[in-house]
């Protein structure tokens, strides 16, 4: 008998997070029945059709306003006032440790107390969220007030970044287990966690489906192009890159560089670009489909991606597994995929020099040698970074420890006003 899970996110679908989508349909392949949530929506930023898909089926626990919430937290309240005191405890001591203070907090615990309504009646045997912030938060009073175990994935960097702000420690100690993406990622939850939990944290890869690994590889083409595929953002380094553009530019050599995405750094990326005259070597397209993505990967020598900080982003795993080297940085998790000279180039974080030099060299090899390095990659892709594997390794982890659970969730008493189920739920 497979389990029931409930997927909880801060926002999904969203543009980012096709990672997730990979996932959910992977472990569904399995048998494993999946119910989404999301905290908020951003619907109206989603472009790609199966995206628009995940959306009819989320339940979006802020859809209902303020006056649901308010009536889930005195239904439940009521209902079970020693699990209440508890979790309002708890969301006290996570508030202190906070810098989003108590307000947000009481927010979640309110979240919270609607979750553990609708999943009352779904018969849902344990919660698994994605990034250790408030979905996991959520998660956790929604354990606390009565509802079923809950799991989490880290990625990074933002929780190695706020691990006390975020309560990880605590959020790691009342899970049934923590997955990681990397081995890095796993690592650094070693230096905060006691060796006791380090049992509960298991490695599991995101990963890219058939539409990336069962197609022949595309011969790469003359062009000098090359891609930037991510958030426009300071950890993505765009900045650092267009003066690598500059530079190379002012050497006379003729390419074009696509950035694929957008944010809020974009008025600045496009002011820059206007300040170094870039305009005929650098293309912003915005945020694009999947199908999209692909096509502007496959049109360039290589993908380009001079990040800041990570955890180990799905694009270079899609841009390997399209036969496509990577040039990335020695940071986090991508070290773990991309090998230097073999499949790629790193370079070390904001070095602009560095990253001139591989640019370079992307862009003059023999289309032969990017070929070779790029079938290479997509070998690593394939055996690592299967959507297909990685499912069935998540599926067996949620099986287990559903069985091993003994904290299954109760019905709440009929004599209970409960908020409606939603649609999907049934």
């Amino acid at each position: 008998m497979f389990p029931t899970i409930a997927y909880l996110i801060n926002q999904y679908p969203k543009v980012s997070h096709s990672f997730i989508r990979r996932e959910i349909a992977g472990i569904e392949s399995c048998g494993v029945r999946v119910l989404r949530f999301s905290v908020r929506s951003c619907g109206t930023e989603l472009v790609d059709e199966a995206d628009l898909r995940e959306l009819d089926q989320t339940q979006v626990i802020l859809a209902g306003g303020v006056s649901r919430l308010l009536l889930s937290l005195l239904s439940v309240a009521i209902d079970n006032p020693i699990r209440f005191l508890q979790a309002f405890l708890l969301t006290i001591k996570l508030s202190r440790a906070s810098r989003r203070g108590l307000a947000r907090h009481l927010a979640y615990l309110a979240e919270g107390c609607l979750l553990r309504q609708w999943l009352s009646k779904a018969g849902v045997d344990q919660v698994h969220a994605h990034f250790g912030t408030n979905s996991v938060d959520v998660a956790m009073l929604c354990h606390v007030l009565g509802g079923p175990p809950y799991s989490f994935t880290i990625h990074g960097p933002e929780e190695f970044d706020r691990v006390k702000d975020l309560a990880l420690v605590e959020k790691i100690a009342r899970a049934v287990f923590v997955v990681t993406i990397s081995y890095f990622g796993r690592s650094q939850l070693y230096r905060w966690c006691q060796p006791d939990q380090w049992s509960k944290l298991h490695l599991i890869h995101c990963g890219v489906d058939d539409d990336f690994l069962a197609q022949a590889l595309v011969p790469i083409a003359a062009d000098p192009r090359l891609v930037c595929v991510g958030r426009l953002c300071e950890d993505k380094g765009q900045l650092l890159l267009l003066e690598a553009v500059s530079r190379l530019a002012s050497e006379g050599l003729q390419f074009k560089l696509v950035l694929v995405g957008d944010g809020y750094l974009r008025p600045q990326i496009e002011a820059e670009i206007a300040n170094l005259n870039l305009q005929n070597w650098v293309e912003i397209i915005g945020w694009a489909s999947s199908s999209e993505v692909r096509q502007q990967i496959l049109a360039a020598r290589s993908l380009v991606l001079p990040s800041f900080a990570e955890g180990l982003p799905v694009v270079i795993m899609e841009a390997l597994a399209l036969g496509r080297p990577v040039i990335s940085t020695y940071i986090a998790g991508i070290p773990e995929l991309v090998e230097p000279n073999v499949c790629g180039w790193l370079v070390p974080p904001g070095s602009v020099e560095a990253l001139v030099e591989v640019m370079r060299t992307a862009l003059t090899l023999p289309i032969e040698t990017l070929e070779k390095m790029g079938k290479v990659g997509a070998e690593r892709v394939a055996k690592f970074h299967s959507s297909t594997i990685e499912a069935h390794k998540l599926t067996a982890l949620f099986q287990s420890k559903v069985e091993q659970s003994s904290n299954k969730l109760t019905p709440l008493p009929l004599s209970v006003s409960c908020s409606p189920v939603p649609a999907t739920l049934k």
